[in-house]
């Protein structure tokens, strides 16, 4: 294949899900950006974005907003290998309203019933006060509800197969170390599983048994 076709398939599928990656430029300039920031001043620019109790409670519209721009840790290139994997497969299925509908519950709802759960955890005593302040920002809840909405897309019986794994890795961390993103990350993957009603007419699921044959010809 030349590099002229591959790169107008690529393009292609770039255009098929332009919120997908409309949003992946966006991280990628934020984390950009990062790596020009001293320590110092990058933990304190992130938690004035970040979605902690303190500035939930001053800007919740703002955070939950900006939380999701910026990627803790600088690592890019892992971020856009899973958003085209799974974004935009979910993007291309659902089209951009309901794929963006999606991301946005799983990433708000997942977010203020984790907070909530720490809020309670502090007033328990079994988590500090300073935790009010604890940095959380990134995009992974709202990865986790697409990733659960995806079930629908895959045919039975993959799609229990497909189901079972994405419980496990986002339940193991829950019943190990309990800490509140992994609360937000099991409630991401029900949020998606709850969007059932956005994905009726969208299509026939992808059989991947179909997908093998075809490539074998």
């Amino acid at each position: 294949m030349r590099v002229s076709q591959v790169l107008n398939r690529a393009g292609s599928y770039i255009r098929s899900a332009p919120g997908t990656y409309v949003w992946l430029a966006i991280l990628f300039v934020t984390t950009v950006a990062l790596h020009h920031m001293s320590p110092d001043f990058e933990e304190d620019f992130l938690r004035q974005r970040s979605t902690n109790i303190h500035e939930l409670s001053d800007n919740p519209v703002r955070v939950l907003i900006t939380s999701a721009m910026w990627i803790d840790g600088g690592f890019w290139l892992p971020y856009a290998a899973l958003f085209t994997v799974f974004h935009a497969q979910a993007e291309r299925w659902l089209g951009t309203l309901r794929w963006l509908a999606v991301a946005v519950a799983a990433h708000v709802m997942a977010t203020l019933i984790s907070e909530g759960a720490l809020l309670g955890a502090i007033r328990r005593g079994a988590a500090p006060h300073s935790a009010v302040d604890t940095l959380d920002i990134g995009v992974s809840y709202a990865l986790a509800g697409v990733m659960g909405v995806l079930t629908y897309r895959v045919a039975a019986p993959w799609r229990y197969l497909y189901l079972a794994v994405i419980l496990v890795v986002y339940g193991l961390p829950l019943l190990t170390s309990r800490a509140f993103t992994d609360v937000g990350h099991f409630i991401s993957i029900l949020v998606g599983l709850g969007c059932y009603p956005l994905v009726r007419g969208r299509g026939k699921a992808w059989n991947p048994k179909e997908t093998l044959a075809a490539l074998r010809g």
